[in-house]
């Protein structure tokens, strides 16, 4: 086989794979949303209740998507923050509060890290929402209300890289947050507020006294002299343009005046 031969191959066998991925994520995603049920919407009302923060926690590859969902909680008014287990158990658990919320993420529902936190959670009186893919686990008998996010295979030819458990978690994440967004009526003016940085925050908060002093002045290179209606290298003036039908739809400007000439 010759490398051009070789290349084309490759090429035909990463496509294959990545649909195949496609499909089987797409189709985990499927069978989720057929199972929702009540506990979904018992897991809004103890999250919309809590008068404290809903603390995300989760290990490995759950962690990283455990940090993603109390993100995403958080930017949508949902007070929220990620705890690591394996921090908890050595002083972090100080950050958890009575009023707050605990939702767990593990596949298996029974990652050490995370059955070491129930006995101080109990203790503690704080309801617990679990997202696995064993609803006879552990964690999940353990929990007030339990998202069962199971999937019957993963992406990987190997069915043990997290993959489509991931990706079930992550969008049960999301519509847990997009949910309470909704039940709290969480408008756009609320999303800028919680990100002043992004180009939604610039084009809602800011202001022209944000970034204008009063002694500063604008400059435009004005020349409007042709007679021919066109106004040229000006932000915008007023002018009659001889072109138009009279009964033309009136011109929206900004009157420009100018306040000195060189």
């Amino acid at each position: 086989m010759n490398a051009v031969e070789h290349t084309a191959t490759s090429e035909g066998q990463a496509l294959e794979s990545a649909r195949r991925t496609f499909d089987i994520e797409a189709a985990a995603l499927v069978a989720l949303r057929e199972r929702l049920d009540a506990s979904f919407a018992s897991a809004c009302r103890i999250c919309l209740a809590c008068r404290g923060r809903v603390i995300v926690t989760g290990m490995g590859k759950s962690g990283h998507i455990a940090r993603k969902i109390a993100a995403t909680l958080a930017s949508t008014g949902t007070p929220a923050f990620f705890l690591h287990p394996g921090e908890a158990s050595h002083g972090d658990i100080g950050m958890i509060t009575r009023g707050d919320v605990l939702l767990a993420l593990s596949n298996s529902g029974e990652t050490p890290e995370l059955l070491a936190l129930l006995p101080p959670l109990k203790r503690l009186a704080l309801p617990l929402i679990a997202l696995t893919g064993n609803s006879a686990s552990t964690l999940a008998l353990a929990a007030d209300v339990h998202l069962d996010v199971g999937v019957p295979q993963e992406a990987c030819p190997h069915n043990l890289a997290p993959t489509a458990s991931t990706t079930a978690a992550l969008v049960m994440g999301d519509a847990l947050a997009v949910a309470m967004l909704e039940a709290r009526g969480f408008s756009a003016d609320d999303f800028a507020r919680t990100h002043p940085g992004g180009s939604l925050g610039r084009r809602l908060l800011l202001h022209v006294e944000d970034i204008m002093r009063r002694d500063e002045a604008l400059v435009f290179k004005v020349y409007d002299s042709s007679k021919d209606g066109r106004a040229r290298w000006t932000a915008h003036t007023a002018f009659q343009d001889p072109t138009a039908p009279p009964d033309a739809r009136p011109r929206e400007s900004i009157e420009i005046r100018t306040l000195a000439f060189f």
